[in-house]
């Protein structure tokens, strides 16, 4: 991958869960927010080779803001001096997430199991039926609500329910900031699962990203979440791994 990729791919993660300040320095991008999300309050490079400086400046910047630093960093080879330096000075490592992208093309034409049930709408912001959703039963509530707080501040972003009579079976959202749609808070009702919902999902937000002239989906995750096999079968590809230092 190119080292514009990188970067472009980089400010498209972060844009896309608006955290309230970025700033940019010595090689990283410093999302500075007190959101859910460890994308909103943490730094990631804007290169992998070489690998940008870890000054004191990155940590200064977070202290500034009464923000405890954080580091998303990908896990290579190249980028050894940079994990080195957290570790010795004293940071350590959690989360191990995957940082996977895909055509929006290729995503549009995926529906995966269960092809036939109800299509998903697309909502300009997230009404009651979506929240109870993303929020319920199978979730932790509290932390769902301040996710859904930090999503709608995600310029031009669509939330997606898929819907059988009044109630909304699953969920999620696509933003479409830095010039890439990102896909976040995929979540589908416990007793809904296995039911290609969440396939249908990432088709109609492929869809909407060929609509808006969008070549490139990410989405960031978990290496345990067993979601990884549906992201591959809808066409998404493992760029890297990275793990949160703090």
């Amino acid at each position: 991958m190119e080292p514009a990729d990188v970067a472009r791919l980089e400010r498209a993660t972060v844009a896309g869960v608006a955290p309230r300040r970025v700033v940019e320095r010595d090689g990283w991008i410093l999302a500075l927010d007190d959101g859910p999300m460890g994308r909103t309050r943490s730094a990631a490079p804007l290169s992998h080779d070489p690998p940008p400086p870890l000054t004191p400046a990155l940590a200064g910047t977070y202290a500034a803001e009464g923000l405890p630093a954080a580091f998303r960093v990908p896990d290579l080879a190249s980028l050894a001096p940079v994990i080195r330096g957290l570790a010795g000075a004293g940071y350590r490592p959690s989360e191990p997430t995957w940082m996977m992208a895909a055509r929006a093309t290729a995503v549009s034409a995926f529906a995966g199991p269960g092809a036939g049930g109800a299509w998903p709408v697309l909502l300009e912001a997230p009404d009651p039926d979506w929240i109870s959703t993303f929020c319920g039963p199978g979730f932790d509530a509290a932390e769902g609500a301040r996710r859904v707080a930090q999503l709608v501040r995600s310029p031009g972003a669509r939330f997606a329910a898929v819907r059988e009579g009044d109630r909304t079976l699953a969920v999620g959202v696509l933003s479409r900031a830095g010039g890439a749609g990102g896909i976040h808070g995929m979540r589908t009702a416990p007793d809904q699962r296995g039911r290609g919902h969440a396939g249908r999902i990432l088709a109609a937000f492929g869809r909407q990203a060929v609509d808006w002239g969008l070549e490139d989906l990410v989405l960031q995750v978990e290496a345990g979440n067993p979601a990884r096999s549906l992201y591959r079968a809808a066409g998404f590809s493992e760029l890297w791994r990275y793990w949160y230092w703090r």
